[in-house]
């Protein structure tokens, strides 16, 4: 860098410390030097910045416009940049948009005051020039570091003999040089002990304040930009500018010596107004000294931390982003999930569960709790599938807490049937050790078939965390039913491997047998579990794909010797793959086909039926048949002859999968009850079917268990949590604070999470208004978000384990784990499917998975398994915090809430001490009592204040000119809070049943400032409040007027969503009058509700709640699976909003504000299609009057629908082949794909049909839909 002095050949006046005058001769002579640099400079231009220090304001103002009409510097790109301590003082936003564009190089050239000399962040620069010299060595140090890149400019302009300019160039330059040898000679500065040689100035006793703690300190030089910096920092808005104001006053000394004194006041939201300086020399040194007694004083009030900043509230800003500097989701957000372990009941774990090995007598105490099941309303179904079912009852090793015996649940058996379960204690009693190897081995038989896991009692593992078994009850005692354990555990039909079999179970490809299509089922897993002296020899072994010349009960040599078969048909038995047996006794047993592995309940013997009946047509399929009679069926399908065709055939409904029945899973309405509750049945022959041990009462009963479970475990863990925070409230209302809406149960957290979320904000904003006087309501808000933020009580709710008690997964019994019964995951869909019908769709082939081996692991260990995780988002556990608020304010209170406030970690008590003087008389001027028409202020609130001087400081915004009163700021802070827990609290309250998304709505129609004002302009609150901005009673006046027009309209109510967007203010003094009633009346909310809930009548309901245009468009367009799409643009003042579905503009608007736009934009684009919609209405009732039936063909319910499906019908009709669909084009954004389709068809007489293409479309199957009604309409014409 190299520095460089321009002598200026003429002088100027020095002006007074106002600036008030300027010597124009002397800017000509800068612009004139600066033209000389334009050469040396623009070597730089590719990535050239300059800044140019001025000391006037006028200057930076004025040179950027003049350099831009300089065609010698076209190159250069200027921008001012001013400070605070000025009458134009630049906005912090401006300050810094304007350093992000001289960082980026949309601006070269900063024309600035000392405001760029220290603290921002600005790029090395080219070239340093310095207008006016620096008024102090460290400013000349500042000023010339900004010049850092390598080949830089400083360059300083001095006037021509100016004896005190050489001197200071000269001081500074001898500083700098002592500066760098120091640099250069010592590394470590903390040894420095005279460190006067680097500065020019001595530091007099009373020109700087230093904090000794951090070293900050500030001097005469830097307090009056400190104080400026501070004001700028306050809350406030656009009608408010928040600026110290200082007053000079002249003092006659004797012997014609003069002093001045200043007095500083600041903005009426600083921690206090007035400070007296000291007397002083001279007016500029009175207003330094002013403010740096003001610096002292705010350090000392808490306004500035102890680095001599303003104090925002916290130590950092809350953080608003979603992700942090590394992309990854922050904590507190519904995007950053973790995995935790599931938690389990501590009540459920015992070792006894590892006992039962040894046959011997001894004998524990065990708690029988039997499940009870009631029907309250079978409705209309007599099917005995539904009532017919068998009583279980549960073993547990300790007793359950009372709470979890009085549950009641709602099981979603079917939909003409509401059931509700519960525990019924049934005794204690002692079982053996050999008994309870049985009850064991019964209980893993069982919940293999339930769970369909292929386990075995003898290898299964057991773990102590989850200890209780599942056994049978008889029906006369409800007692342990030892007889039916002992004939389930003993029989020998469990090593036949087809009745362990899961019927899910795929060959590889290359292992078809049978020549099977959809026969790679549990035939093959049969064929595979025969012994290995069998399998090799077994005569399906290394067939590929043929169609095999021998039957499948031959093939797996389960067939009983001919003579017995024999002898038994003839006695009227039915020939099974197993035996034979009696038909009648088959039903309501459960038959295994052995051709697929399926099981089957049998419904009855269809004795009219045999393997000759013809073969019935698929409903609604017209193509030729494939197969003449169930015996061709199986011979094709599956390769097997049959030996007993006249037998007849067993009339089956497929066993489903064991379902969750704690989540609804029927539409209360739409379609008629005999269709959706159709029941799909199969038609097999005996001689395929083998006999399963258990019946089918007992597992229609058993898939009940896991649903009850899930319920107990949960309700034990909330019992458990219950007493961890020591509180009595109902255990049930524990639940549903812990249980997350994505469970889909019939309960949530959501409603309660509402309201404790409102209750926690009022609750810590009254705790912080009351124990911090001094803050403003910028640094109050700070701290509630401190204290309420998601990502606070993420880490309260990990601090107390709250991660081992939610529910936040819906409920798969394919994923729980029944004791001595892991689960599988090699089908994910199995809890949501229906019952098997013989006609099943085609199943996808199934994925193997790698199974990795670890020799050093023991058997029953199981690496990397996550069956007892869950994930869980941050913002999840952060809700159930708000939520378990919600439900203890409920159930108890205040006091409640508090308590569990306190458990968890927030400590908002209040300490009588602290706040007895939080709340002082406000002393308000009498003039300012005069000027305010109290009668008529509280007749419309129709409250009476007993300090009229809370009233005053509520309707006083910022840009009153002080007189001694606070403005509302503080007081909007508390009013804000006590409105939106008592408006939640009503809504909480009024509507108890309605959903949380639409309480959620109600809330947001009712709570938000656009509702406040206009509730504020009906009562005529707004010409009482105390402003000084003439833009404000400009915008008020306009709203005002808005608003009277609105209310012309009969029954109207806009809820906030009206046509014109409302001051802000004018909600706020809604707000802080809200806070003044409260602290008036002795900080009792139910006062101030008694005051405010007649002032927001009419309150928005469930039928007036309004939609907000954009997003009633959105759903219509999701509805309709069309591409919505918006598009803005402004010009000068007006943003101008265009609304396009699927490429079509349906809407604009114009407005100053773009939000407000696009809203009016999304509502004339509403009415649009209303419009179209009514026409194309009128135009199809004119054509169906005409006789247009094929228009009416291609409608339904006033939308398109598959014309597909009309052409397909057409192409079976006719023996044609499937119409050929081709894509011609797809493009446009991913937001709005367009996809455009063809399509063509091959007639038997005339061969291909030209090919029609249709509309571009949103989606594949509209632009499908839209080709086939153009080929439709041409067959039409054709035919």
């Amino acid at each position: 860098m190299t520095a460089r002095v321009i002598k200026v050949g003429h002088c100027w006046k020095r002006e007074p410390c106002d600036g008030s005058s300027y010597n124009n001769t002397s800017e000509s002579c800068f612009v004139g030097d600066l033209f000389s640099l334009d050469e040396p400079s623009k070597k730089h231009t590719s990535d050239f910045r300059a800044i140019v220090f001025v000391e006037r304001v006028v200057a930076a103002l004025v040179l950027p416009k003049v350099l831009a009409e300089l065609p010698s510097l076209g190159f250069i790109r200027c921008a001012s940049m001013i400070g605070h301590n000025n009458s134009q003082e630049m906005k912090s936003s401006q300050m810094q948009d304007t350093i992000s564009k001289f960082r980026d190089g949309q601006v070269t050239l900063l024309v600035a005051t000392s405001v760029a000399e220290e603290g921002l962040d600005i790029r090395q620069c080219n070239v340093v020039m310095r207008f006016d010299l620096a008024k102090t060595v460290l400013a000349y140090i500042q000023s010339r570091g900004r010049a850092r890149k390598p080949g830089s400019d400083y360059i300083l302009m001095v006037e021509r003999e100016n004896v005190s300019h050489a001197a200071f160039l000269r001081n500074a330059r001898n500083s700098e040089e002592t500066l760098r040898k120091e640099a250069i000679e010592r590394t470590d500065l903390s040894h420095l002990k005279d460190t006067s040689r680097l500065i020019s100035i001595d530091a007099v006793p009373g020109t700087v304040y230093k904090v000794e703690t951090t070293g900050a300190m500030v001097s005469l030089n830097s307090a009056v930009g400190l104080i400026h910096f501070y004001c700028s920092q306050l809350p406030g808005d656009r009608y408010a500018i928040l600026r110290p104001e200082f007053s000079m006053e002249k003092h006659e000394k004797p012997g014609g010596h003069t002093e001045y004194s200043c007095r500083l006041q600041l903005p009426c939201n600083a921690p206090f107004e007035i400070l007296e300086g000291p007397l002083c020399s001279s007016m500029r040194l009175a207003q330094q000294a002013v403010c740096l007694a003001g610096c002292k004083k705010l350090h000392e009030m808490g306004a500035f931390t102890d680095m001599l900043l303003p104090d925002k509230g916290s130590g950092q800003d809350a953080e608003k982003a979603d992700q942090d500097e590394e992309g990854e989701p922050v904590p507190g957000t519904a995007r950053h999930r973790e995995f935790y372990p599931e938690g389990v009941a501590d009540v459920l774990k015992g070792d006894w569960i590892l006992s039962g090995k040894e046959v011997c007598e001894s004998s524990k105490l065990f708690h029988l709790y039997m499940y009870s099941v009631r029907c309250e309303d079978s409705g209309s179904s007599k099917d005995p599938f539904l009532t017919e079912v068998s009583d279980f009852a549960v073993l547990f090793g300790n007793e359950l807490d009372a709470e979890v015996l009085s549950m009641s649940m709602d099981l979603y058996v079917a939909r003409a049937m509401i059931t509700k379960a519960s525990l019924v204690f049934k005794g204690s009693l002692d079982i053996t050790e050999s008994q309870l190897s049985s009850i064991k081995k019964f209980h893993v038989r069982l919940m293999s078939i339930v769970l369909d896991v292929d386990v075995e009692p003898s290898t299964t593992p057991w773990d102590p965390a989850k200890a209780y078994l599942f056994v049978p009850v008889t029906d006369s005692t409800k007692g342990i039913n030892w007889e039916l354990i002992e004939k389930i555990t003993e029989t020998t039909v469990w090593d036949n491997p087809l009745q362990r079999a899961r019927p899910d179970v795929y060959l590889g490809t290359n292992e078809r047998t049978l020549g099977g299509d959809r026969r790679e089922y549990g035939f093959g897993k049969l064929r595979n579990n025969i012994g290995s002296g069998q399998q090799k020899s077994h005569p399906t072994y290394g067939i590929r794909g043929a169609v095999a010349s021998f039957d499948v009960v031959r093939a797996s040599g389960l067939l009983p010797v001919r003579e017995e078969v024999e002898r038994d048909v003839s006695q009227g038995k039915l020939m099974m793959a197993d035996g034979c047996m009696v038909a009648d006794n088959l039903i309501g047993k459960i038959v295994t086909a052995a051709h697929s592995g399926k099981r089957f309940y049998v419904d009855s013997i269809c004795y009219d039926m045999s393997a000759d009946t013809s073969f019935p047509r698929k409903e609604g399929y017209l193509g030729p048949l494939e197969y003449n009679t169930y015996g061709d069926y199986y011979k094709q399908k599956y390769g097997v002859d049959l030996n007993c065709k006249q037998q007849p055939l067993i009339k089956g409904r497929g066993v489903s999968y064991c379902k969750n029945l704690l989540s609804p899973r029927f539409e209360q309405s739409g379609e008629s009850e005999t269709i959706l509750d159709k029941t799909y049945y199969v038609f097999l022959p005996p001689e395929l079917c083998v006999v399963h041990p258990l019946s089918g009462s007992l597992v229609r009963g058993a898939q009940r268990l896991p649903s009850i479970m899930r319920r107990v475990e949960s309700m034990l863990l909330a019992v458990q949590l219950k007493n961890l925070i020591s509180y009595p409230i109902p255990t049930s209302k524990i639940l549903e604070a812990l249980t997350a809406a994505s469970c889909q149960e019939t309960f949530c957290y959501e409603r309660a999470e509402l309201l404790g979320d409102a209750y926690l904000k009022w609750i810590v904003s009254r705790f912080l208004f009351l124990k911090y006087p001094q803050k403003h309501e910028g640094q109050l808000t700070r701290m509630r978000q401190q204290m309420v933020s998601n990502m606070v009580l993420y880490q309260y709710a990990l601090l107390k384990g709250l991660q081992s008690y939610i529910q936040a997964d819906r409920f798969a019994p394919s994923r729980w784990s029944a004791p001595g019964v892991p689960p599988v995951y090699d089908e994910d869909t199995k809890d949501g499917g229906g019952g098997s019908s013989f006609f099943d769709e085609e199943q996808k082939q199934a994925s193997s998975e790698d199974v990795f081996e670890d020799g050093e692991m023991e058997d029953g260990e199981l690496e990397g398994d996550l069956s007892s995780y869950r994930v869980l988002s941050s913002k999840t556990l952060a809700d159930v915090v708000e939520a378990l608020i919600g439900v203890y304010y409920v159930e108890g209170g205040k006091a409640a809430a508090n308590h569990l406030m306190k458990w968890i970690g927030i400590h908002v008590e209040d300490d009588p001490e602290e706040t007895e003087g939080a709340v002082k008389p406000v002393s308000v001027p009498e003039s300012v009592l005069k000027s305010i028409d109290f009668v008529g202020l509280e007749r419309a609130l129709k409250y009476e204040f007993t300090e009229k001087g809370l009233l005053v400081e509520a309707i006083t915004h910022a840009s009153r000119p002080s007189s001694g009163v606070s403005c509302y700021q503080r007081l909007e802070f508390v009013g804000d809070a006590v409105l939106d827990h008592l408006i939640t609290r009503h809504l909480f309250f009024t509507y108890t049943s309605l959903p949380p998304g639409r309480l959620t709505d109600l809330r947001a129609a009712a709570v938000n400032n656009e509702n406040f004002a206009r509730v504020a302009v009906k009562h005529k609150l707004h010409l009482y409040l105390r402003h000084g901005s003439s833009a404000l009673e400009k915008q008020i006046r306009e709203f005002v007027k808005e608003v009277l027009t609105e209310s012309s309209k009969p029954g109207f109510n806009s809820f906030g969503l009206g046509d014109c967007k409302a001051p802000k203010v004018l909600g706020d003094i809604v707000e802080s009058i809200a806070g003044a009633i409260f602290l008036d009346s002795g900080r009792d909310t139910s006062a101030a509700w008694k005051v405010f809930q007649p002032l927001l009548q009419p309150m928005v309901t469930p039928e007036t709640l309004p939609m907000h245009p954009v997003r009633e468009l959105q759903e219509r367009c999701q509805q309709q699976a069309e591409g919505l799409e918006y598009k803005a643009s402004r010009s000068g003042n007006t943003a101008t909003v265009e609304v396009f579905i699927d490429g079509v503009q349906v809407g604009v608007a114009q407005n100053p504000q773009k939000k407000m736009a696009q809203k009016l934009a999304a509502r004339n684009a509403l009415a649009a299609l209303k419009e179209k919609e009514i026409a194309e209405s009128k135009e199809k009732a004119a054509n169906r009057n005409a006789g247009d039936e094929s228009e009416n063909g291609n409608k339904k319910n006033g939308n398109q629908t598959f014309t597909r499906q009309t052409l397909n019908d057409i192409c079976l009709r006719k023996n044609w082949p499937m119409p050929s669909y081709r894509c011609v084009k797809e493009g446009g954004p991913a937001h709005a794909k367009r996809f455009t389709f063809g399509v063509r068809v091959n007639t038997s007489d005339r061969g291909w049909t030209d090919e029609c293409i249709g509309e571009p479309m949103p989606s594949v199957k509209k632009a499908k839909d839209s080709a086939a009604s153009l080929l439709l309409e041409l067959l039409n014409k054709t035919s």
